[in-house]
């Protein structure tokens, strides 16, 4: 069976996963970390992608970004992907691929899902047992919504600034959601969706979603939705 397209389209938030081959370490220095976020920000810009939210791991990253075109992430995740090894392969005196085939992406509903997503991207060095808050851990967009400090990278989507009317107010709502974390059926869709590559959203929304591109958004009809906590989109 081909190979399905992957599902991109303009104005959509889009939960990104990419991987090691094999799972192997994608970093080996602080320096390597900073270098691929350097990387993203100079390709979003480039290729018109505002990045929401993110985390590097030590063999994988997620991103949660909504592109302005079509070809804008595709175009975004090559560029970075393509530097980012010829960098790596220098440095580590290595060739061959770093990567785990293309990466794994997928659409989703904002209002259902995109502060659902960016908790569980925040979540993942505490799920991974690295550290046991994520503001502990220096590689997400985490301490950039906790006011932390200041990312370059980050575009904060309008649901995030409807938290609250002032920076204090927001950064306490946003910190009070990654508290309340997500469950495991959450987390499973999340994952599940991302890597299969269909869209994440209620029918409605998936059936909508049809209509504007001629690739199958569901595995079936207009697909069965996950169930995330509505707590986490109020």
């Amino acid at each position: 069976m081909a190979r399905l397209p992957r599902l991109t389209l303009p104005g959509y938030p889009h939960h990104v996963i990419q991987r090691g081959n094999n799972r192997q370490a994608i970093f080996a220095t602080p320096a390597d970390y900073r270098l691929l976020l350097d990387l993203l920000e100079e390709n979003a810009k480039k290729f018109g992608v505002s990045v929401h939210a993110y985390v590097l791991m030590s063999n994988h990253f997620h991103l949660l970004a909504t592109p302005q075109t079509a070809e804008g992430l595709p175009k975004m995740m090559q560029a970075v992907g393509r530097s980012y090894v010829r960098y790596f392969n220098d440095t580590q005196k290595r060739s061959g691929t770093l990567w785990e085939g293309r990466y794994k992406s997928t659409l989703i509903q904002t209002d259902r899902y995109l502060l659902a997503c960016m908790v569980y991207i925040d979540l993942n060095p505490v799920r991974a047992g690295l550290v046991s808050q994520p503001q502990d851990y220096p590689w997400s967009s985490h301490l950039h919504y906790r006011g932390v400090r200041s990312d370059r990278l980050i575009t904060p989507h309008t649901l995030y600034w409807e938290l609250g009317n002032t920076p204090f107010a927001r950064e306490a709502a946003y910190a009070d959601l990654v508290h309340a974390g997500i469950n495991p059926v959450q987390q499973t869709a999340l994952t599940d969706a991302t890597l299969r590559g269909w869209a994440l959203g209620e029918p409605d929304f998936v059936a909508d979603l049809q209509k504007r591109t001629q690739r199958r958004v569901a595995k079936t009809g207009a697909g069965r939705p996950y169930s995330v906590n509505k707590s986490l989109i109020k």
